[in-house]
C-alpha cells in the first residue's frame, strides 16, 4: 500500500480540524479478528472539498457520512475518498480488523506457559488505520474516547484511566489531544503492580506467568518512575499532563518500548526472569526515564511531520540519560553506558551510506521516515544537545524548552520553532550552528599532534561542515590521571598552549568525558599502549572512549582486530564497570571476531574471550554482575564440552544462575553451533521451559546447529511459513548466521536476495526491517557477497525498509573485507 507523503498531509492539515475520535473495540470475537466501530468528528475549512480517510480492515461493512452512506467497495490501498465535505462533519466507519502478528496494529500474542491471550495496540508510525478508521498524520490531533469489550477474565488498559462498567466491557476516560500513532489499547490477563506518586496513579504490568519476576522488579521500576516524574516536573516546570501512567510489558514487541501517553508499552523482557547484570537494570531504568520524557517531547507538544523526529527521540535519549545521572542511584554510570551501547550504535548508523542529518531529513513519505529511527536520531541527536548546552549554557537551554512546550502544548512544533526559542533564550544568532550540527550529516574525526600540541579535526569530505567542538582531553600513565585539559575547536586545527605544556603519558584520550559527537582517533604511542594500559586508567568514562575508539578505528580500517582481541584478553578481566564489561565482549563476540577476522582464527580469538572470562568469574564476588557478566561470556563461548554439559543439565552452575533458563540457553546454543547437541537436547530443554522467551530461545538453537539439514529447515521457516511471529523470524535468523562453515551457508547468501524481499507480501515494513538485518548474510565476508547486495539494490520493488537493511549491511561487508585486505 502506498505510505502517506508529506505533501498529502500538508494539504489534508490545511484542509481539516479533528476535533473528537469516538472508538469502540470488540475483542471478544475470536483469535483472528476484532471489531473496530470509528466516529470521527471533524471541520472542513472549505465546505465542499473531498479528502480521504485511512482504514486498512479485513472487511469494510460500513461507513456513513454525516448521515449519507460512502461506497466502501470504493476502499483502495487503505484509502476511502470523501467528497462534498460540510463545514462540520461526522464520519461513522464499522469494519472487521485482523490482530498482527508482526507487531504492528493490534497485536495478539498467546503465552505457552498458560495459554493464556494478550493483545496490544502498536500504532506507530502507520499502523492506526490497522485498528480503526482515522486520518493518520501526527499533526491532525484529537481527544480520543475509547470504549472495549474483551473477555471476562481480561484487564483492559489505554491512553484514557480503564473503568469496567460491566462484565467484559469497559470504559477509558477521554484523551487530551493525541496523535493517532500514540493510541493504544493493551487487554489480556495482566498481572499487575499498583502503586501513586505526587497524585499520579502509577501501574507496571505484565503477562500473569511473569508476575513473580514483575513483583520482584517492580520496586525498583517504581522508584524510577518516581524519581523521573519528580526530576522532569522540577525541570521543566510543567505537570505530568495525562492522567493516569501504565507502564506495560508486552510480548512481541518490535521497539524497545512506545510512549503512548498514559499507557507506556515495553517489551517483556525488560521483566528479568532470571538473574539480571547491573547494565541491564540501568538499561531498564534508562527506557523508563527515556519513555517518560515523551510525555513533554513527542506527546505534549508532537513533531508536525517526520522529518523532525528528533523532536522526540533527540531529547528523550539525551533528558533519560541526564535523569538517571542527576536523580537516580546510577549517577555517571549513565553516560558511560551511553558511550558503550547509545552512541557506537550512533556512530556505525554515521558509517553507512544512509547516513542523515539529525534534522531536516527529507522523510518524503511516512515509510522513508520509519528508516531515520536509527542512532543518528538517537544517540548522535543528545549528543548535539549537549553541544547547544555547551554552546549556550544549561540554563538557556532549559528556559528555551521550558517555553518551547509551553507555547506548543497539545500541538505540534518543528525545527524552526524549536530553535527559535533558543535563540531568545540564550541571545544568541544559532543559524550557523544549526546548520552544522543539525542539517549536515557526517561525523568529524578528532585527532592530536602531541608534538605541535594541537588538536586536528578532519571534516568528511561528502559533508562538509564548521562544526565547533567542546570537549576535554585527559593523559594517563600507570594507573594515574596526569592531565585533563579542555579544548574548543576552532577550524580544522586548534593548537592549545595546556597541551603542549602537559606531561608526559602513556595513552591520551581525546574526548575523554565524551562530551561532543566525533570519531576518536588515538595517536600510534598511544594506539601500542592499550593492551596494558587501559585496565589502569582509574576513570570509567575515558575507558568506554577508548573502547569505542578501538570499534571504530577496526571498522573504519586504520585498527587491526587482534588488537582488540589482545585488548580483551590482557583489559577485560580487569574492568569493573558492567557496561563497558557486557558491551565490549558483546562487540568481539557478536561482529569483530565472527566478520574481521578469517574463519581460521576466529576459534582462537574465542578462547581468549573464554580464558578471560574464566578468569574473572574465578576472582569475582559470587552473584556480582561481574560474576554474572563473565559466566555468560564463559557460556558463551566455552569450548570445555564436560563444563557445558554440566550446566545445560543444571549441574555445577555458578551462584545465582542454578535454575536460571536464559543462561541455561546460552550453554545450549554452545552446544549446538559447534554440532555438539542435538534436537533431542533442544528439545528437553524446551519442555523444561515451554515459555514464550524458552521457545524462541529453542528456535534460535536449532537454527543454529551447523549441518546442512538444520540451515535448509531454518531458512524455509524464516523465508515461508507465514505463521511466524515477528520475535521467532528474528530468533531464526539470528541463529542461523551464528554458525555453519561457509560452504553450507554460501547458497544462503544468494537466496537472501530473493526470499527476504518477498516476505513484504506478509511481514510489515518494522518488522521486516528487523529480519532483514539479522538475515544478512554478514558472515560470508566475499567479494561475491557484496557483488549479490549491489545488484539488489538496482531493484525497484525492494520495500524502505529491507533496501535500508541491505544498504547497511552491505556497508558493514565493505568495512570487513577493506580490514581483511588490510590486515590479513
Amino acid at each position: 500500500m502506498p505510505s502517506l507523503t508529506r505533501s498529502e498531509a500538508r494539504e489534508r492539515s490545511a484542509l481539516l480540524q479533528v476535533t473528537r475520535m469516538e472508538v469502540d473495540l470488540d475483542l471478544d470475537q475470536g483469535e483472528e479478528r476484532f471489531g473496530s466501530s470509528t466516529r470521527i468528528t471533524f471541520s472542513c475549512n472549505e465546505p465542499g472539498a473531498s479528502t480521504f480517510v485511512d482504514v486498512k480492515p479485513a472487511e469494510l461493512r460500513s461507513m456513513v457520512l454525516n448521515g449519507q452512506s460512502v461506497d466502501v467497495t470504493t476502499l483502495t490501498d487503505g484509502r476511502v475518498a470523501l467528497s462534498g465535505l460540510a463545514a462540520d462533519n461526522v464520519l461513522e466507519v464499522e469494519a472487521q480488523m485482523s490482530y498482527s502478528r508482526d507487531g504492528q496494529g493490534l497485536h495478539r500474542a498467546v503465552d505457552p506457559a498458560d495459554g493464556e491471550h494478550y493483545v496490544y495496540g502498536h500504532l506507530f508510525l502507520d499502523a492506526g488505520p490497522r485498528v480503526f478508521a482515522c486520518f493518520d498524520q501526527p499533526d491532525l490531533k484529537a481527544p480520543y474516547a475509547v470504549t472495549v469489550a474483551a473477555p471476562e477474565a481480561w484487564t483492559v488498559l489505554g491512553n484514557g484511566a480503564a473503568t469496567k462498567v460491566a462484565p467484559g466491557r469497559w470504559e477509558l476516560a477521554e484523551t487530551k489531544p493525541l496523535a493517532t500513532y500514540f493510541v493504544t489499547v493493551c487487554a489480556g490477563p495482566y498481572a499487575s503492580v499498583l502503586d501513586e506518586h505526587d497524585g499520579i496513579p502509577l501501574g507496571i504490568h505484565a503477562r500473569a506467568s511473569l508476575r513473580e519476576a514483575l513483583e520482584r522488579g517492580a520496586p525498583q521500576m517504581l522508584e524510577v518512575t518516581r524519581a523521573s516524574f519528580d526530576y522532569y516536573h522540577q525541570l521543566f516546570g510543567i505537570r505530568y499532563p495525562f492522567g493516569e501512567y501504565h507502564q506495560v510489558f508486552v510480548p512481541e514487541f518490535n521497539a524497545g518500548a512506545m510512549e503512548n501517553p498514559g499507557c507506556v508499552t515495553f517489551r517483556d523482557v525488560y521483566v528479568f526472569r532470571g538473574a539480571a547484570a547491573r547494565d541491564e537494570i540501568l538499561t531498564r531504568s534508562n527506557t523508563i526515564a527515556h519513555e517518560m520524557a515523551h510525555m513533554w517531547f513527542g506527546d505534549l507538544v508532537t513533531m508536525q511531520w517526520w522529518d523532525d523526529l528528533w523532536l522526540n527521540e533527540s531529547f528523550a535519549e539525551y533528558m533519560s540519560h541526564r535523569t538517571l545521572d542527576a536523580a537516580t542511584e546510577f549517577g555517571t554510570e549513565a553516560w558511560v553506558d551511553s558511550t558503550m551501547a547509545r552512541k557506537a550504535w550512533g556512530y556505525a548508523a554515521e558509517r553507512t551510506p544512509s547516513t542523515h542529518p539529525v534534522a531536516g531529513s527529507a522523510a518524503l513519505d511516512a515509510q522513508s521516515a520509519l528508516q531515520d529511527f536509527d542512532g543518528i536520531s538517537y544517540a548522535k541527536g543528545a549528543a548535539t544537545l549537549r553541544q547547544l548546552i555547551a554552546h549556550i549554557g544549561d540554563d538557556a537551554f532549559i528556559a528555551g524548552v521550558s517555553a518551547y512546550l509551553r507555547e506548543h502544548s497539545f500541538g505540534n512544533g518543528t525545527l524552526a520553532d524549536f530553535m527559535g526559542f533558543m535563540e531568545r533564550a540564550s541571545g544568541k544568532d544559532l543559524g550557523a550552528w544549526t546548520q552544522a550540527w543539525l542539517l549536515t550529516a557526517g561525523v568529524d574525526v578528532i585527532s592530536l599532534d602531541r608534538a605541535a600540541g594541537a588538536v586536528d579535526r578532519t571534516v568528511p569530505e561528502a559533508f562538509p561542515a564548521d562544526r565547533p567542538h567542546t570537549f576535554d582531553v585527559a593523559g594517563f600513565s600507570a594507573g594515574a590521571e596526569t592531565f585533563r585539559v579542555p579544548v574548543t575547536t576552532s577550524g580544522d586545527r586548534t593548537v592549545v598552549p595546556e597541551l603542549a605544556a602537559a606531561p608526559a603519558a602513556d595513552l591520551v584520550v581525546p574526548n575523554a568525558g565524551d562530551l561532543t559527537w566525533a570519531t576518536v582517533t588515538l595517536d600510534p604511542d598511544s594506539i601500542a599502549a592499550v593492551p596494558e594500559q587501559l585496565a589502569l586508567v582509574p576513570d570509567p568514562q575515558a575507558r568506554a572512549v577508548v573502547w569505542v575508539s578501538l570499534i571504530d578505528g577496526v571498522c573504519l580500517g586504520t585498527v587491526d582486530p587482534r588488537v582488540m582481541v589482545r585488548t580483551v584478553g590482557a583489559a577485560w578481566p580487569h574492568e569493573d564497570n558492567a557496561s563497558i564489561l557486557n558491551r565490549s565482549a558483546g562487540s568481539l563476540l557478536g561482529r569483530i571476531i565472527p566478520t574481521f577476522l578469517p574463519h581460521e582464527e576466529q576459534g582462537e580469538a574465542e578462547q581468549v574471550v573464554a580464558a578471560a572470562a574464566a578468569s574473572v568469574l574465578a576472582a569475582a564476588e559470587p552473584g556480582s554482575t561481574r560474576a554474572l557478566v563473565a559466566a555468560r561470556a564463559v557460556a558463551r563461548t566455552s569450548a570445555d564440552e564436560e563444563l557445558l554439559r554440566a550446566w545445560a543439565a543444571g549441574e555445577r552452575r555458578p551462584v545465582g544462575l542454578e535454575g536460571d533458563s536464559d543462561f541455561g540457553w546460552i550453554v545450549v546454543r554452545n552446544l549446538a553451533s559447534h554440532g555438539l547437541a542435538g534436537r533431542e537436547l533442544i528439545e528437553a530443554t524446551r519442555e523444561r521451559d515451554d515459555t514464550l522467551q524458552g521457545r524462541l530461545s529453542a528456535l534460535m538453537a536449532g537454527a543454529s546447529m551447523p549441518d546442512t539439514e538444520a540451515k535448509a529447515w531454518a531458512w524455509g521457516e524464516i523465508t515461508t511459513n507465514r505463521e511466524r511471529s515477528n520475535y521467532e523470524l528474528n530468533a531464526l535468523a539470528q541463529g542461523f548466521w551464528s554458525s555453519g562453515e561457509l560452504d553450507v551457508l554460501r547458497p544462503y547468501a544468494a537466496r537472501y536476495f530473493s526470499d527476504v524481499p518477498a516476505m513484504s507480501a506478509w511481514v510489515g515494513d518494522d518488522a521486516l526491517a528487523r529480519v532483514a538485518q539479522l538475515g544478512f548474510p554478514s558472515r560470508v565476508v566475499e567479494e561475491a557477497t557484496d557483488d549479490m547486495a549491489r545488484a539488489a539494490l538496482q531493484r525497484t520493488d525492494l520495500t524502505p525498509a529491507v533496501r535500508r537493511g541491505i544498504v547497511d549491511a552491505r556497508s558493514e561487508l565493505g568495512e570487513a573485507l577493506r580490514s581483511r585486505a588490510t590486515f590479513g
